[in-house]
């Protein structure tokens, strides 16, 4: 008689997990990458700047490279992690995230940091991974998603970006 409320109890307990569970994979998740910046950790520190991209607009690049310029606005808030571990969000004038870069001693959640492009960054690894049979830096390539990683244990680094979402004047190589 006592086994039946312990398995009532049980029950309760994994519909509870399982309906909890389902909740969880059907809200959405909280991209950073092509969404708003990250939440800041409670035991880190952040430090956002503005920053302009000149880019010679097509009018007075026919006329003269030394002619009027075109700013490409975004800014760059920097999170120093309590690993040590830094990483910049590049932050477009529409509030979102365009690109990020880390360095540090440890590698930061790239899921959480990825966000909806995680699943396509893993795959893109894991194909790596298959092909090269071994380790090292990471380059997946994608038309919506450019990823870089490397790094040794102590001393890890990397840039993403969305080759489609970087402001006018910006490339690949301004994500550092």
């Amino acid at each position: 008689m006592l086994n039946r409320p312990n398995r009532s109890l049980r029950a309760a307990a994994s519909a509870t997990l399982l309906a909890s569970a389902l909740a969880a994979a059907s809200s959405p998740a909280r991209a950073v990458l092509g969404g708003a910046p990250m939440a800041t950790p409670a035991d880190a520190t952040v430090v956002t700047k503005s920053a302009t991209a000149h880019v010679a607009s097509a009018s007075s690049a026919a006329m003269s490279t030394s002619g009027p310029t075109v700013g490409a606005q975004y800014s760059v808030r920097a999170t120093q992690l309590s690993s040590g571990t830094s990483v910049r969000e590049y932050i477009g004038t529409d509030g979102n995230v365009f690109g990020i870069a880390w360095n540090g001693p440890r590698m930061p959640d790239l899921q959480t940091l990825l966000g909806n492009y995680f699943p396509q960054y893993a795959s893109g690894v894991q194909a790596l991974h298959a092909a090269r049979h071994g380790r090292g830096p990471v380059a997946v390539e994608a038309s919506n998603l450019v990823v870089h990683s490397g790094g040794h244990m102590g001393s890890f680094f990397g840039q993403a970006w969305l080759p489609s979402a970087l402001p006018a004047g910006i490339t690949g190589a301004d994500i550092k």
